[in-house]
């Protein structure tokens, strides 16, 4: 699956073009006195159990659960804007009479830099930086022999400078890079060699030994354009947007990877809430794998789509 170069610009030209204002339904409008750091802290516990007894249509008993902290320290003022968070998740589900699965995992650092040389001004200046990770090994269910990830295998580092467009820019938000650095680290001897993640493979003799191991770290450097805004959509209906899209200048260039994420909250009162949500991600650099003609053995299926869907009912606390 190819994403063409037009479609980056076309969404360029849209950015640029759009009137942001009208994406809003309630848009929280607020004069910034002075300067003023807030800081934000949430943890949240999400569980899904299903029990059987005697239930003669059949099922397996099952629980899920997924534990989150997100903590953002931001400050605003006339001129600047600095925006930083850490975000860390990780989920697990265990059903009757089969091992515990993973079903959620991530690390992630995000800081965001903006400036204007005027108060009214609506566009930023600014400097991005995102990390992201996960915490554990990730598996090919029902494979559990061989995992396929780990901490920093992959680990992904983007850095970068351009223009950003924020009138209201707590809730919405348009971002152009033309420079942004990608990193991706796959710190892990096995995976490195086997070229996962985009990665140079190890060089192998005829009987498969290794002469030359694999690159740990893949560079890139090419364009970044991201879109987010929240909105409330009805009373304690939050809607989140998160869009990025990137291209490398030297690799398939107009080949894009896509990190697109829709989030619903459901609020019932200051600590139960629920959350629906998706997530789409295309990485050309991932590619898939099917089984070989020859016995135990697998081909490269090349890049695909990746999307996952979650639904979740819990408890969220502010500290």
């Amino acid at each position: 699956m190819k994403f063409k170069l037009v479609i980056l610009f076309s969404l360029l030209f849209q950015i640029v073009s759009a009137q942001p204002d009208s994406l809003f339904i309630k848009a929280k409008k607020s004069k910034v006195s002075g300067p003023q750091w807030t800081q934000k802290n949430k943890a949240s516990v999400d569980i899904n159990e299903v029990a059987f007894v005697n239930w003669n249509a059949g099922g397996s008993n099952s629980i899920s659960g997924l534990l989150g902290l997100k903590s953002s320290a931001n400050y605003k003022d006339k001129y600047f804007s600095w925006k930083n968070n850490v975000v860390a998740r990780y989920g697990i589900n265990k059903q009757q009479d089969r091992e515990t699965r993973k079903t959620d995992d991530l690390f992630e650092i995000n800081s965001n830099l903006g400036y204007k040389n005027d108060e009214l001004a609506h566009w930023f200046f600014s400097a991005r930086l995102n990390f992201r990770t996960q915490f554990a090994k990730g598996f090919k269910y029902p494979n559990t022999e061989n995992p396929i990830s780990r901490f920093m295998a992959p680990g992904y580092l983007f850095f970068g400078g351009g223009m950003e467009y924020g009138k209201h820019i707590d809730e919405l938000s348009f971002y152009f890079s033309p420079l942004t650095l990608k990193a991706t680290f796959v710190l892990d001897e096995d995976l490195a060699n086997a070229g996962s993640f985009g990665v140079t493979p190890a060089v192998l003799d005829a009987e498969g030994n290794v002469l030359v191991s694999g690159e740990q770290i893949r560079k890139e450097v090419g364009i970044l354009v991201t879109n987010s805004y929240e909105m409330e959509m009805a009373e304690n209906i939050v809607l989140k947007n998160q869009l990025s899209l990137y291209t490398d200048y030297l690799n398939n260039f107009g080949n894009v990877d896509v990190d697109w994420r829709l989030d619903f909250d459901f609020i019932v009162n200051n600590y139960v809430r629920a959350t629906l949500g998706s997530h789409i991600r295309y990485d050309d650099d991932v590619k898939t794998s099917r089984p070989s003609d020859v016995e135990g053995e697998l081909d490269e299926a090349g890049a695909r789509v990746q999307w996952k869907q979650f639904l979740g009912v819990g408890f969220a606390v502010d500290f």
